[in-house]
């Protein structure tokens, strides 16, 4: 983990109230796992809290987050232009591993979860097989299309059925469970879907492994503010940006 002065390299509008923004380092920050975190400065003084994003491409020293317009840190980064330095910290948080026995893996993302999935797919991109279950609110939030489509299967939903899918990617994938026989399923999404995904394994009495990226509002992204302490169903706290933001789908109350 190293805090640095990153360069805007590029910052574009990718989809309604989304955009992807590039930076490059000034030195290697050494192995990034998929689905491990940065925490960005907005580059003010008034905005002191860096914003926690889920890395979504690493490319020699360029780092790629995707952030959603919500309140007033991502709408100054949005405001960003090449050439403009911000502070950042990072790798954060523990990724997603995939163990060396894993063939089929089952991706269900929804919303924002997407991005730090494809980071995922990148990695581990001809080790294994990918089948993709993604989900956005219609055609204007669909994006990032030409990373989703190196899985290799993809099926799309929106919940008005503007794109692909009528429906939402946690019942698109139960569609396809027995075709796809997932040795793992990794997911990342809002609580609901996570939720929707847990209760659904459970009624199908399926033992399949599952993986879930929790997004949760987060301060310091070390583990010292703990303000995104979330329980485990063994009913103690645990950190999600610490101690996760991976957890198995079992160790967490959704």
């Amino acid at each position: 983990m190293k805090e640095l002065i990153a360069t805007v390299k590029q910052n574009k509008l990718i989809a309604e109230n989304i955009y992807a923004m590039t930076l490059t380092l000034p030195e290697s920050v050494g192995e990034i796992r998929g689905g491990q975190f940065l925490n960005l400065s907005v580059g003010d003084k008034v905005h002191l809290l860096k914003r926690p994003l889920g890395i979504c491409k690493v490319e020699g020293d360029d780092i790629t987050v995707c952030y959603q317009l919500k309140g007033e840190g991502t709408n100054i980064l949005s405001q960003k232009v090449q050439g403009d330095k911000l502070a950042v910290l990072l790798p954060l948080g523990n990724g997603f591993i995939l163990p060396e026995s894993v063939k089929n893996v089952a991706v269900i993302g929804g919303g924002v979860g997407v991005f730090p999935l494809i980071s995922v797919i990148r990695e581990h991109l001809g080790k294994v097989n990918f089948h993709s279950y993604i989900g956005f609110r219609n055609k204007q939030s669909v994006c990032l299309m030409e990373e989703l489509e190196k899985s290799n299967t993809l099926t799309v939903t929106t919940d008005d059925g503007s794109v692909g899918v009528k429906g939402n990617a946690v019942s698109a994938y139960f569609a396809d469970e027995n075709k796809v026989k997932a040795d793992l399923i990794i997911a990342c999404g809002p609580p609901i879907m996570l939720k929707v995904l847990k209760q659904k394994l459970i009624e199908a009495g399926d033992n399949t492994p599952c993986l879930v990226s929790l997004e949760e509002r987060m301060g310091c992204g070390i583990g010292a503010c703990l303000v995104c302490v979330c329980k485990t169903t063994s009913g103690s706290n645990t950190r999600v940006c610490k101690d996760g933001p991976v957890f198995k789908i079992g160790e967490v109350e959704l």
